[in-house]
């Protein structure tokens, strides 16, 4: 299976920077093995969504969408790593939310309990620029399953659809918002903490900073315009003693 053929019409430039679905970690994700693997390296146990309960949730939320094609919005890893086949990709705005480094991870992905890591979530207010995927009608049961597999893994996000504004018109896309309810969610940490976990935190799926770097390549590549995103990586940067000179430009 391969993308469309004009699926990077918009954008022709992300057909190198969008990772192959066959090579991605979690294009067929098993939850129980990902659990063993890491409480076999000792890592803190995340309470999942059994199985059944996860597949109702998606029927639910997708909802008068089921059967039709499904617009998904795209802020962090999503964006280059999104392990689906869509039919088409846009750059896109998301009015009333905005990127926020709020996921606290101490389960062995990007950090640890000794040394919590730190991923994207959307936050209340604001906007965020990001890219939304377009999935085709007749893969969309499919491909959305594999998105709300690694999205809806365990408590964390709340599914939502919103409208989503693109240069070639607004779609209602979902959306997966922080869920201020949730144990991993943090949204009032100190933004020292922030630097300290993202400069630190590290895991099975790399560095809490190269997941830093890359939404910032991701966002550059875009040319989208995130001065506080472009701060949040110097901070981190300093802290390591590095200069960021390379990313932030």
């Amino acid at each position: 299976m391969s993308f469309a053929p004009d699926a990077f019409r918009h954008h022709p430039g992300l057909i190198s920077k969008i990772r192959d679905p066959e090579t991605s970690f979690f294009r067929d994700l098993d939850l129980t093995e990902v659990d063993e693997k890491w409480a076999e390296a000792g890592e803190v146990h995340v309470p999942r969504y059994p199985d059944e309960v996860r597949e109702a949730m998606r029927k639910e939320a997708l909802g008068a969408y089921w059967g039709s094609d499904i617009w998904v919005f795209a802020y962090g890893s999503l964006m280059w790593d999104p392990a689906v086949y869509f039919a088409e990709v846009r750059r896109a705005r998301l009015p009333g939310y905005h990127r926020s480094f709020c996921l606290v991870d101490r389960s062995g992905g990007r950090g640890t309990s000794e040394a919590p890591g730190l991923m994207a979530g959307l936050d209340e207010g604001g906007d965020c620029d990001g890219l939304v995927f377009r999935l085709a009608a007749e893969t969309a049961d499919r491909e959305s399953e594999i998105i709300w597999r690694r999205e809806m893994m365990a408590p964390c996000y709340k599914a939502v659809f919103a409208p989503v504004e693109t240069a070639h018109g607004e779609v209602q896309a979902l959306c997966f918002v922080a869920d201020p309810a949730a144990e991993m969610i943090d949204t009032d940490l100190s933004h020292a903490d922030r630097v300290r976990y993202l400069a630190t935190g590290s895991g099975h799926l790399g560095t809490s900073l190269e997941y830093l770097e890359r939404v910032v390549a991701g966002c550059h590549e875009l040319r989208i315009d995130d001065p506080e995103l472009e701060a949040l990586l110097a901070e981190v940067y300093a802290a390591q003693g590095k200069d960021c000179s390379s990313l932030c430009a």
